[in-house]
C-alpha cells in the first residue's frame, strides 16, 4: 500500500478547492506565468535599453572631453529608443503574434489614447468564433476594427453595393465583421444595462482606394492609413465617465483572445 500519512515527507495533496475547479487554477498558473515572463520581458528591455544609453555617454564623453555632452546625447538616446520601441511593441502578447495590418493599426491608436481614446486589443466575442482585433471607445463613440492586409495589386472596387478584391468578392468577411460588431454591442449594452452603439470596420492595407472610408452593407471600409482621420467621424459625444463606463463593461463582456 502507498498511502501517504500528513506527517510524511514529500509534497502536500491539493486542496479540496483544486479538486472541484482544476480549470481555476490551471487559469491561475496561465496568468502567473504571463506576468512572470512580462516582467522578465521588461527588465530584459530596460537593461538593453540603459546599456546602450551608456555606451554612447561614454564614448562621446571621451571624444569631445567633457563628461556633460556625454551624459546630455547619453539621456537623448535612451529616449530616443523608449519612443522608438514604444511603436513597435505590441499589446498583444508575444504567443499571440499580431499580423503586420494589426501592428499598423495598433500604432496609430496609439496617438489616439493620447487623446483620452480607450483601447483593448485582440478581443474574443462570446457566442462566436470570431475577434475583435481592435475595439476603441471615445468623445465620439465606440468602435470595432478589423485590420486586413490585402493583395496591392489587385484592385478595390464597390459593384452594386458588393465588394470585390479584383474579382473576388468580400461581402462574407464584411458581414463577419459586422456580426461581431453586433455581438459585441448587445454583450456590452447587458452588462452596462442600457443601449449603446458600435461601429463596425474593416481597415485595409495594400490595395489602393479610391476613398478614405466608404460605408458598405453597414460597415465601413477604411485605407488602413486613415484610421485616425476615420475615428473622428464619428456622430456620438460621449462624456468621460460614459467613455469609462463603456470600456470597463467591453473588458468583461469581451475577454482577451488568449
Amino acid at each position: 500500500m502507498n498511502s501517504r500519512s500528513p506527517s510524511s515527507g514529500g509534497s502536500d495533496p491539493d486542496p479540496p478547492e483544486a479538486l472541484f475547479f482544476p480549470n481555476q487554477r490551471k487559469e491561475s498558473g496561465t496568468k502567473a506565468l504571463y506576468g512572470a515572463l512580462k516582467a522578465n520581458d521588461a527588465m530584459r528591455r530596460w537593461i538593453i535599453r540603459s546599456t546602450v544609453a551608456a555606451l554612447v555617454a561614454g564614448g562621446c564623453g571621451m571624444l569631445t572631453g567633457d563628461w556633460r555632452v556625454g551624459v546630455t546625447l547619453g539621456l537623448i538616446t535612451l529616449v530616443s529608443v523608449m519612443v522608438w520601441s514604444s511603436r513597435r511593441e505590441s499589446e498583444i502578447p508575444r504567443w499571440r503574434k499580431p499580423s503586420a495590418a494589426q501592428r499598423r493599426t495598433e500604432a496609430q491608436l496609439k496617438v489616439m489614447k493620447q487623446l483620452g481614446y480607450r483601447v483593448l486589443h485582440a478581443r474574443a466575442v462570446p457566442g462566436g468564433n470570431g475577434q475583435i482585433d481592435h475595439f476603441i471607445v471615445g468623445r465620439r463613440g465606440a468602435f470595432a476594427i478589423d485590420s486586413e492586409s490585402w493583395d496591392k495589386r489587385l484592385p478595390l472596387r464597390n459593384k452594386l453595393e458588393k465588394l470585390y478584391h479584383g474579382r473576388f468578392s468580400k461581402n462574407e468577411r464584411i458581414d463577419e465583421a459586422l456580426e461581431e460588431a453586433k455581438r459585441a454591442e448587445e454583450l456590452i449594452s447587458e452588462e452596462l444595462g442600457r443601449d449603446i452603439k458600435v461601429r463596425a470596420s474593416l481597415a485595409i492595407y495594400g490595395p489602393g482606394m479610391p476613398w478614405d472610408s466608404h460605408r458598405l452593407r453597414g460597415v465601413d471600409i477604411i485605407t488602413g492609413t486613415k484610421v485616425r482621420k476615420w475615428l473622428r467621424t464619428g456622430r456620438d459625444r460621449l462624456s468621460e465617465t460614459e467613455i469609462e463606463e463603456i470600456y470597463q463593461a467591453a473588458k468583461k463582456a469581451l475577454p482577451p483572445r488568449y
